[in-house]
């Protein structure tokens, strides 16, 4: 599949460059994450997370509650209470289970959620883009950080800058402060220094004949 879409971009960048039609790129993930909307969804997320795996702990709590509860009278129990006391875990066993598989499975409502909060992001990234390449006189436009990729990349058809500007993102304050943080990890770090044990032997010898 990856194969089939490599060639599928190298088919549309021939034809381009034979009608002379303009290519640009962007990179949708890092545009939505500087949105405060997208930040808001994430919160909001994160919100519902915390909920479920909390609801879905204390199910769990009580199933062990209820073990070591079993565990310690069951030598006063008959059979038929040991039976039915095992039943009763086994059951709660079970609703922890399906209850952690209906929200954090692979289409579970915390997939759910997000779809339904990014939505609305989603579609007003697109309709940025959609704007900039209208403006622009763009026949295509690829995401570089989709599975699609590209073999190369120009950056004077980057047109991320542009994307963001029309969602009120200032690129110029996302780039100094990218910049100042990469000047700050560069800063050399002094480390101590400790006396080699060679060292240490030749101090001591000038310190004896003194």
């Amino acid at each position: 599949m990856k194969k089939f879409f490599i060639l599928l971009v190298l088919s549309i960048l021939c034809i381009s460059v034979a009608s002379a039609q303009k290519i640009g790129y962007t990179d949708m993930e890092f545009i939505t994450s500087k949105l405060p909307e997208y930040q808001a969804a994430q919160t909001e997320m994160k919100k519902f997370s915390e909920k479920w795996a909390k609801e879905i702990r204390d199910k769990f709590s009580e199933i062990d509650r209820m073990q070591r509860a079993y565990m310690a009278e069951e030598i006063l129990l008959t059979e038929d209470l040991k039976r039915k006391r095992q039943n009763e875990i086994k059951e709660k066993e079970l609703e922890a289970g399906d209850y952690n598989s209906k929200i954090f499975g692979m289409e579970g409502l915390l997939f759910q959620k997000k779809k339904e909060l990014m939505k609305p992001v989603l579609e007003k990234v697109q309709r940025a883009v959609t704007k900039v390449c209208s403006q622009r006189r763009l026949d295509f436009m690829f995401d570089k950080s989709s599975d699609v990729g590209m073999l190369y990349t120009n950056p004077k058809h980057d047109y991320s800058d542009y994307v963001m500007e029309e969602l009120g993102i200032d690129p110029k304050a996302i780039k100094a402060l990218s910049n100042e943080k990469i000047g700050k990890s560069e800063q050399p770090v002094q480390l101590p220094v400790e006396n080699s044990p060679k060292q240490k032997s030749t101090n001591s010898k000038l310190n004896n004949k003194q």
